[in-house]
């Protein structure tokens, strides 16, 4: 919105022409969100223990765990507060992928805030029912693909993969299921890696850095055609929403750092995970997630996996899931588990935007 304002300032002062750069509007909605998150941080931690919002841990959980109950959960509205405050302030409301991702992004708030209150209520981990769960991020997850499919162009169906510079096929209508499942997994993944302290908030960070740069890239002819990969005028934008969900993530990060003062909770892990999938199918990204988000991928995958194995043969694979949970059962320290998965999230980023040059 800043940068109508500033045009229209530049005839009478010429040094306000930075605002109209992609490059400056990015770096200052991380800056914006960050110091929101930052500043009120305390306040709303504050108010948050002042209305006893305060986490239910799991009893099958690690018995480690159990003197972080009470600690105040829900802080992903500090995330999603700032994003949207940055976001009116330096986005460029005109483009329609704004509008997408910021559609996706506060209507998964909503059913991770549903989730979160109902666990609140009834003073145990136990929120919206896994069905109703399911349900309403179906609803959501279709409305947003089918708006993307019915406002995108020839390109939108066309299924990209690493290592390949033409499409490999157009998946036609299949696209919209896929689309849907890639949002609904995606948003439950980010939402199963929220277990221990920073963990989320620091992959996230690399994520979102990871994803403004792809989507910069590909909002531009030049930087496109010299890698290889489709040129989607208007994608460039989504680097301002991605860095300023990177702020958000960096300034929570300040709170939610070993020992954590708050949580995130489902109304923040729900909606990143789906903003996560939305801006992959915006910039046509979808199969480079799965390596971009390798660790969400590892972490729901040993769920599935210990989920499968217990109902066929009685048996467990891991010694507990997700998979921060079984290191944490061999005995490692949090921090440590913490770091090193940050570690694995920086060299998927690393291995994914390396593939572009390959092509």
């Amino acid at each position: 919105m800043l940068n109508y304002f500033f045009d229209y300032l530049y005839g009478f002062f010429s040094p306000f022409r930075l605002v109209s750069f992609l490059t400056f509007r990015a770096t200052f909605a991380a800056l914006t969100t960050l110091l929101i998150c930052v500043i009120f941080g305390g306040k709303v931690i504050g108010k948050l223990r002042k209305l006893k919002v305060g986490q239910n841990i799991r009893e099958d959980g690690p018995k480690t765990h159990l003197v972080k109950a009470g600690t105040p959960t829900m802080g992903g509205i500090l995330i999603v507060f700032s994003v949207v405050i940055s976001m009116l302030f330096w986005g460029d409301l005109q483009n329609k992928t704004i509008w997408i991702t910021m559609g996706a992004f506060l209507s998964f708030a909503v059913i991770g805030f549903i989730d979160d209150y109902l666990k609140i209520k009834r003073h145990n981990s136990a929120g919206l029912s896994a069905k109703a769960k399911l349900l309403l991020q179906f609803i959501a997850a279709i409305i947003t693909v089918l708006i993307i499919y019915f406002t995108g162009d020839e390109i939108t169906t066309a299924l990209y993969v690493p290592f390949f510079r033409e499409p490999v096929l157009d998946m036609m209508w299949v696209w919209i299921p896929f689309a849907v499942l890639l949002v609904v997994g995606e948003s439950n993944a980010v939402n199963i890696t929220d277990g221990l302290d920073g963990l989320l908030s620091g992959l996230l960070i690399i994520v979102f850095l990871t994803l403004g740069i792809l989507a910069y890239i590909t909002g531009r002819v030049d930087f496109a055609a010299y890698l290889g990969i489709p040129h989607i005028p208007g994608a460039g934008e989504l680097a301002v929403f991605c860095f300023a969900i990177a702020g958000a993530c960096v300034g929570f990060l300040w709170f939610n750092a070993h020992p954590a003062e708050v949580f995130m909770g489902d109304v923040g892990s729900l909606a990143l995970g789906a903003v996560v999938a939305v801006i992959s199918l915006l910039i046509k990204k979808e199969i480079l997630i799965f390596i971009i988000g390798g660790v969400f991928i590892l972490e729901i995958a040993s769920v599935v996996i210990q989920v499968v194995c217990y109902k066929l043969w009685k048996k467990r694979v891991f010694l507990m899931s997700p998979m921060h949970h079984a290191f944490e059962a061999m005995g490692w320290p949090e921090s440590r588990i913490v770091v090193r998965f940050w570690i694995l999230g920086g060299l998927f980023a690393l291995i994914a935007l390396s593939t572009l040059r390959i092509q």
